[in-house]
């Protein structure tokens, strides 16, 4: 008897157990289907030593059946396929929570609009980065979504996601026959590149450097001052449905969250010196930064490339001065704390003109003002060391060094100056930067010349920087703007022009129009964008030099001839 009851007594056990296991492997997926009968439940082989009584040595298994529990018991969650797929991939559903296949009926909504908004999702207007145009209203968006290949968009498809169409389509209504172009997001930037213009609609966390980013009624989501209240192409999202179950579903409330932002802005040659300098001393020391100032001071880092070292003992300025052996005096570092510098590169080949000593001291300057400096050092071993900064969680490490020259302005062991360039040892020292979740910038200060269109030697020697891992590879040395191009991600700019330098009318060329846009007075002021540890876009400011010494933006004319004459000279 004892015998018969352990027997039962196991058999019990056995069978609880593997009914519960059965129903747990079932709550952990996310398929559950509350209606689902638990079907046969093999046992083990020699489940005849359990079977009470004994009574079929050939039963191998046994079928247990579960009575199929109403819908109603459950906790169910319709998810909007307008959602996208960062949204829902950020979902976390308590155990009692199931998907449900249909809206009607379902307990919890996750839903496009709806009542009270619970996430926001950016998404941009880009299009191929050699794109001319900056900035279209809303209006032209929804009369292109009509139809009207009128607007600024033309005739060209709209490119967007299945989830993105579906998103929009509730706001504006479906779109015209034939004005969408359906793709995955992975497909579109590829697609966008084989015919230019064209256009796409994609999420803010898709974003990659090749994309250009348009202004939507002057708005960019790249910006560091953007608020999504005011940006017609931000998105809201609603949890609607029971509220005690509410509580226990978490997931991304945005895809754009500005503490993961970082803005850098970078410049070309400034060297404070005759005419600039002067204007300086006349006019204040902040009036060379009077219309391009607010560019410089948004950013969340500025960097400025300052050829010329701080002299106590450095003359009064010389608009005349024919010498090429500079110097700026002290006062002059307040225009770089006006315009907001952080970030001083010292490659520049004027370092050591007045005299060695300048370097060291107007290191110190810097240190004073809490300017942080790369690409000269007390010695050798300083020049090249590396300056690494974090903002907002993005690791940034700047690098440079100069290849021109003259060998007078290069450290050494024991001698303050510019870093020379070991191109080996710099693409070794890129890749353990990038190893160690650093973004590399890095820039040269290379041999001149006054052409949109890069040297060989540029096109030689850049390039397999941003190959080793850089992101960014810069040309601090242009007086005159340069082309561009992609290497992958990374982007290379082989020369953005002057910032602050009294070149006005160098070189000459035969037309007048060429000579009120002379070369060495357009240009490039890069914005680079940085989220949640990746590079993810750039902005290409332009501004005309005026007075020899302050540049202003430039008018829709002006910047459109630049444009068009640097991607002309750029290879994509």
């Amino acid at each position: 008897m004892l015998r018969i009851v352990s027997s039962l007594v196991g058999f019990c056990l056995v069978t609880m157990f593997l009914i519960g296991c059965a129903i747990d492997s079932l709550e952990e997926t996310s398929l559950f289907d509350p209606t689902a009968t638990v079907g046969t439940i093999p046992f083990p082989e020699n489940a005849s030593a359990i079977t009470p009584m004994n009574t079929s040595s050939s039963l191998q298994q046994a079928t247990v059946q579960v009575s199929p529990m109403p819908a109603s018991a459950f906790t169910t969650l319709w998810i909007d396929p307008a959602i996208p797929a960062s949204l829902r991939s950020s979902l976390i559903l308590p155990v009692d929570v199931f998907p449900a296949e249909e809206r009607e009926g379902a307990s919890l909504r996750l839903e496009s609009g709806g009542g009270d908004p619970e996430a926001e999702w950016v998404y941009a207007l880009a299009a191929p980065f050699p794109t001319l145009v900056d900035n279209v209203s809303l209006t032209d968006i929804q009369n292109r979504w009509k139809g009207d290949g009128s607007s600024a968009l033309g005739n060209t498809p709209l490119m967007m996601s299945p989830s993105t169409l579906l998103v929009f389509s509730k706001v504006w209504g479906p779109p015209a026959a034939e004005v969408v172009r359906i793709l995955e997001d992975s497909e579109l930037l590829a697609a966008a590149w084989e015919e230019i213009p064209s256009w796409a609609i994609l999420p803010f966390e898709n974003l990659s450097p090749r994309w250009k980013v348009i202004r939507v009624d002057g708005i960019s989501p790249l910006d560091n001052t953007f608020h999504a209240d005011q940006y017609p192409l931000a998105m809201k999202f609603s949890l609607s449905g029971l509220p005690e179950k509410k509580a226990g579903i978490s997931f991304q409330k945005t895809n754009r969250d500005a503490q993961k932002l970082t803005v850098l802005v970078m410049t070309g040659v400034t060297a404070l010196v005759r005419s600039t300098a002067a204007k300086m001393e006349k006019l204040g020391m902040e009036y060379p930064a009077r219309d391009i100032g607010v560019w410089l001071r948004a950013a969340d880092l500025t960097h400025i490339s300052n050829e010329v070292s701080f002299v106590a003992e450095c003359p009064p300025a010389n608009p005349y001065q024919i010498t090429l052996m500079f110097c700026s005096r002290p006062e002059y570092i307040t225009l770089l704390q006006e315009v907001g510098a952080d970030i001083i590169e010292l490659t520049g080949n004027h370092l050591v003109d007045w005299r060695r000593s300048a370097l060291v001291e107007s290191l110190a300057l810097y240190q004073e003002y809490g300017m942080r400096t790369y690409g000269a050092g007390e010695d050798l071993e300083n020049a090249m060391r590396p300056l690494l900064l974090e903002h907002n969680g993005n690791r940034l490490a700047f690098l440079g060094c100069n290849p021109a020259g003259p060998e007078a302005v290069w450290a050494t062991e024991d001698r303050a100056g510019a870093a020379p360039c070991d191109y080996e040892w710099m693409k070794e020292e890129i890749a353990r930067l990038r190893a160690e979740g650093y973004l590399p910038v890095v820039t040269l200060q290379y041999f001149e010349s006054y052409a949109f269109v890069p040297t060989p030697g540029e096109q030689r020697d850049f390039p397999p920087l941003a190959e080793a891992g850089a992101m960014i590879v810069s040309g601090s040395q242009a007086h005159y703007p340069q082309g561009m191009t992609f290497v992958g991600d990374s982007f290379v700019h082989y020369g953005l022009g002057n910032l602050f330098f009294d070149q006005m009318y160098m070189p000459l060329s035969g037309s007048e129009a060429d000579k009120i846009l002379s070369g060495t007075r357009k240009e490039f002021i890069d914005r680079h964008v940085f989220y949640d540890g990746r590079y993810i876009g750039t902005e290409l400011l332009t501004a005309l030099l005026e007075d020899f010494a302050k540049p202003r933006p430039m008018t829709a004319e002006e910047r459109l001839e630049m444009l068009n004459s640097a991607f002309e000279n750029s290879s994509w």
